[in-house]
């Protein structure tokens, strides 16, 4: 997509969360968030807004270069 699109200055990039606070699945229990935080490099696990910020930065002016990634949001899950 991203190099059909390229030329109408059109860029497709993705956004692949980690292990994220939301109550998708009915939520995160406390023993299971914490063994999800214990195999992140950061600690924990993400939030909503963690996510929402690569969104957003991909969207800018700062993103406008990025084109044809895969961009992992995961604190370094399981490095």
């Amino acid at each position: 997509m991203a190099k059909e699109f390229g030329d109408r200055r059109i860029r497709a990039n993705a956004v692949s969360p980690g292990a994220i606070r939301t109550e998708l699945g009915g939520g995160l229990n406390d023993e299971f968030e914490a063994m999800l935080a214990a195999q992140t490099a950061l600690g924990r696990v993400g939030e909503p807004e963690d996510v929402a910020r690569i969104i957003v930065m991909l969207l800018a002016e700062e993103g406008a270069w990025i084109n044809a990634q895969s961009i992992e949001v995961a604190g370094g899950y399981i490095i």
